[in-house]
């Protein structure tokens, strides 16, 4: 047996590599641009005194207070449908 075998040519045949289809593009850049915009009004809404950090101060302070409240409010919801 002899490593002098000839090899066959390299051939460059066509890209098989997936290539992202448009629609998924867009939906991805619209996803990726909520996130970017719901993640920047939580940012805003827990600084100090905006109703987020309000909230999260009233639940570390009081968490059976803040639990009831929000059973409550469940239970009135869901009595109205």
């Amino acid at each position: 047996m002899s490593d002098d075998i000839p090899q066959p040519p390299f051939h460059a045949g066509p890209d098989l590599s997936p290539q992202p289809e448009p629609a998924t593009e867009k939906v991805s850049e619209v996803v990726k641009d909520t996130v970017d915009r719901v993640g920047a009004a939580i940012d805003a809404g827990r600084k100090p005194g905006m109703p987020l950090s309000i909230l999260s101060n009233l639940a570390r302070e009081a968490p059976l207070g803040s639990l009831l409240v929000a059973f409550l409010l469940g239970v009135a919801i869901a009595r109205r449908r």
